[in-house]
């Protein structure tokens, strides 16, 4: 088969040019050239792009072959550059092998001229994929950064917005529906979970987010967001959802989805401005065995230019202080963590649809178990031992749970959990504790506390994890988990849940 093969000539010679081009063509090569003559022409050729590579002759009448290789990397070109010419002598074309010239030829002797093409290529092939693997280690490394910083973040920072959360419920569920100062508090409320949503995505984008997949029915959980999402659009901006028959049954952290129909619910709000239409809509491929997210809208749509970049963690086409350039990045990974695929087809002034397919679980699994406590409330007259080194957040957590029946124990450290627990004679149902504590190093204050209370129970408690934790199997599959920032009324359901799990 003929190589296809785009080639430079600098050449003032037509006949010597003709020469370069026969040998080439009948070494089976799919020629393309162009020939030139001066800097300036050398310089719109390469600027118009596309060459493999430069052949180049020594000695011109106003050019020379050095100065044609001094032109090619001061535009920064990677292709291959031979010299091709008629007298040269040993000294010069050291001189130019060194000044960067791949290869140097005598035009009267041009046997050598395909070998030194095609090695020449399979070098700037190899340089090519070497810079590709540089790119990717150094956007690795970046991502890594960005990974060890989140972490490093956002324990603390989850801890503050736990608190700025929780007292603010405490505070609303206490105030009367008309009280003058309950806007304040919901601006609060709403400012605190913007910001605990940005922390999600930093954690989600660099996998330290703590998931507990389970078997959901995708159709009833945009069910259940369906009444945040339509807060998020704007009354100009139809919203219409079209879920498929039964059976769309999935394996997934519900929050999972929660950010994943956010963010693109978010993204086609905003490439509305001046309204259109949002649809959500779901269906089923039974023989393949997939279920496919389909988000649409009929915004401004996207260039091939930003396409190809709308998944790269950073980019983001909104204004400053608009966009993170996070959103799709995150949603491609908890799509990628799920085993699925994400595709969008978009067109300029027209819109752009989004299709996620994950795989479908069989209709015969097993579906979460509804705790028998929701009908009746989440409280409880139950004893909790309460393991938190953060005052804030152990104060709010003990109001919670105090407030709602239980019997609390608290401590600030491993070593006084332990030693609160040898001090009461009394049964302590379960242990509800931070992942990361100052002393937690060591036997996990679990199992000293099995020692002598096999029945206890645990829930653990974080803004973050990472690969050490689960490796130790503090957060095995099936352990109670309870993601910061949290409210009053998650941690009591999920106490709540967690009792009512060793009631059955």
């Amino acid at each position: 088969m003929p190589r296809q093969l785009r080639a430079l000539l600098v050449e003032d010679s037509p006949a010597d040019a003709e020469l370069l081009v026969h040998e080439l063509r009948a070494a089976k090569f799919d020629l393309t050239f162009e020939r030139v003559e001066t800097a300036g022409q050398m310089k719109q050729a390469l600027e118009r792009g596309g060459w493999d590579i430069v052949l180049s002759d020594y000695s011109l009448p106003t050019f020379s072959g050095p100065e044609a290789l001094c032109v090619k990397q001061a535009m920064g070109v990677d292709i291959p550059f031979i010299i091709v010419s008629g007298t040269i002598g040993e000294e010069t074309a050291v001189s130019a092998l060194k000044a960067g010239a791949h290869d140097f030829l005598v035009k009267g002797r041009l046997a050598r001229l395909v070998p030194a093409i095609e090695r020449a290529l399979g070098d700037a092939a190899e340089r090519r994929e070497r810079k590709q693997l540089e790119a990717q280690l150094n956007h690795a490394q970046k991502m890594e950064a960005v990974g060890q910083l989140a972490g490093s973040v956002a324990h603390d920072f989850n801890n503050v917005l736990t608190a700025i959360l929780g007292f603010c419920e405490l505070a609303l569920s206490a105030m009367a529906p008309d009280a003058p100062e309950r806007a304040d508090l919901v601006e609060i409320r709403n400012a605190g979970e913007r910001a605990a949503g940005l922390t999600r995505q930093l954690l989600a984008f660099s996998r330290q987010q703590v998931l507990q997949p389970k078997v959901h029915d995708l159709n009833a959980l945009i069910d259940g967001i369906l009444p945040m999402l339509r807060r998020l659009v704007v009354e100009n901006i139809d919203l219409s959802v079209a879920l498929a028959a039964t059976g769309a049954k999935i394996k997934i952290d519900s929050t999972q989805l929660e950010q994943i129909l956010i963010n693109l619910v978010v993204n086609a709000r905003d490439a509305m401005p001046n309204g259109g239409r949002l649809t959500i809509e779901t269906t089923i491929d039974p023989v393949n065995g997939l279920v496919t997210l389909i988000v649409g809208d009929t915004g401004t749509g996207m260039d091939a230019t930003t396409q190809a970049r709308i998944f790269e963690p950073f980019f983001t086409t909104k204004g400053v202080g608009k966009g993170t350039g996070l959103g799709l990045a995150t949603v491609q990974r908890i799509v990628k963590q799920c085993g699925g695929g994400i595709e969008l087809t978009s067109t300029a002034g027209e819109g752009t649809v989004f299709r996620i397919t994950l795989p479908r679980v069989a209709d015969s699994a097993a579906a979460p178990v509804e705790m028998r406590a929701a009908a009746g409330g989440f409280g409880g007259s139950e004893t909790v031992l309460l393991a938190e080194d953060d005052p804030a957040v152990r104060l709010l957590t003990r109001l919670s749970l105090q407030r709602s029946g239980y019997t609390v124990l608290e401590a600030g450290s491993v070593a006084e959990a332990v030693d609160v627990a040898k001090r009461y004679h009394d049964p302590i149902a379960v242990l509800l504790s931070d992942v990361i504590m100052p002393d937690s190093g060591g036997t996990p204050l679990i199992d000293r506390l099995r020692l002598t209370r096999p029945d206890v129970r645990v829930i653990y408690m974080s803004g973050y994890t990472d690969d050490a934790i689960v490796h130790h199997g503090v957060l095995s599959e099936g352990t109670a988990f309870l993601q910061k920032p949290f409210t009053p009324h998650a941690l009591t359901r999920k106490v709540r849940e967690v009792l009512d799990e060793v009631m059955q």
